[in-house]
């Protein structure tokens, strides 16, 4: 059963906080054949913001351009046109990479290396100094469930999935960086898995820091993120927060059993009985009907949102686009 204190509540205005991502009619054309004479656009006339603190998903079917985009931020790629920057600095600046994290969809690690020795080898790219390395990597090893004799014993190549996506997650907050980059972090996990990667996530959201991030979990982005990003063969589709894009919380479907139906049509509209159940829509707010039942001897087994999923939003919006009649 859902609770209201379980229910999402939108936060302040992000707009009031600084400015952490500002891209500008970013666009990323790649020259393909033989002859190097075709051309496919990646990304076309791209601008987004994404504002410090928040979590931010960007979602797109395989060849989107999500992570076109997110290569450009990090200054892994050029643009063929628009400009972005990241923390107020061009893309690619070296004090931007100081303060950054990265986990890319496919990483390489060095599996003959330990994930403690991986841990050390990833922090000496930032300069860190030992002393600072001794208590930062067990910090992260707890943060992100890996044990610390595993870590110190077991090579990489022994590694699962998900313990890899783990020590992946571990290196890319080895500088302890104010936004941090993920590309599909979910990719290929078990439930247990996304689970945990969730859980680091909303750790790092807990701490301030910015995420930005590409995910073909819908469900799991649903929970995590602040606002959403959809691309669609290159084009921006929407932005905006879920409350925005999928409708407002004030309207929810109850469904329950128990109760005198003529306190139950005091508080539902639709009132439907089905199989011993009822549903119906909620007038105004749900702590009446709540008080309701409890005096009548009903029982609340479900309470959502009147609104669509995110993943009946996303598919909406592609098969709109690529409707004949668009």
């Amino acid at each position: 059963m859902s609770s209201l204190s379980s229910l999402p509540v939108q936060e302040a205005s992000l707009s009031t906080r600084p400015i952490v991502v500002q891209t500008y009619e970013l666009s990323k054309v790649y020259r393909a054949g033989f002859w190097l004479n075709q051309k496919i656009a990646s990304l076309k006339n791209c601008s987004l913001t994404v504002y410090q603190g928040e979590t931010f998903g960007l979602l797109g079917p395989n060849g989107a351009g999500k992570t076109t985009l997110l290569k450009i931020l990090l200054g892994i790629i050029r643009p063929t046109s628009g400009r972005a920057r990241v923390m107020d600095e061009s893309v690619g600046h070296q004090s931007v990479k100081q303060r950054i994290g990265y986990l890319p969809e496919n990483a390489y690690f060095y599996d003959f290396l330990t994930g403690w020795e991986f841990l050390q080898y990833t922090a000496g790219l930032f300069q860190i100094p030992a002393s600072i390395q001794r208590k930062r990597i067990p910090e992260l090893l707890d943060l992100v469930g890996l044990a610390q004799t595993t870590a110190r014993k077991k090579q990489l190549r022994q590694y699962s999935k998900g313990m890899m996506q783990r020590v992946g997650m571990a290196q890319a907050l080895i500088n302890d960086p104010d936004m941090v980059f993920l590309d599909e972090p979910m990719s290929g996990l078990d439930p247990t898995g996304r689970f945990q990667v969730r859980e680091i996530i909303l750790s790092l959201k807990a701490q301030g820091k910015t995420i930005f991030f590409n995910s073909h979990v819908l469900s799991d982005v649903e929970v995590i993120c602040d606002r959403i990003a959809i691309l669609d063969q290159g084009d921006l589709v929407c932005v905006g927060d879920l409350n925005t894009l999928l409708g407002t919380q004030n309207q929810y479907v109850a469904k329950g059993h128990g109760g005198q139906p003529e306190l139950l049509k005091q508080w539902l509209s639709n009132l439907d009985f089905q199989g011993g159940f009822w549903h119906g829509t909620v007038k105004g707010d749900p702590t009446g009907l709540l008080s309701s039942l409890r005096q009548s001897g009903g029982e609340l087994v479900s309470l959502q949102l009147a609104r669509p999923s995110l993943e009946d939003f996303f598919m909406s919006q592609i098969r709109q686009r690529r409707s004949p009649s668009a």
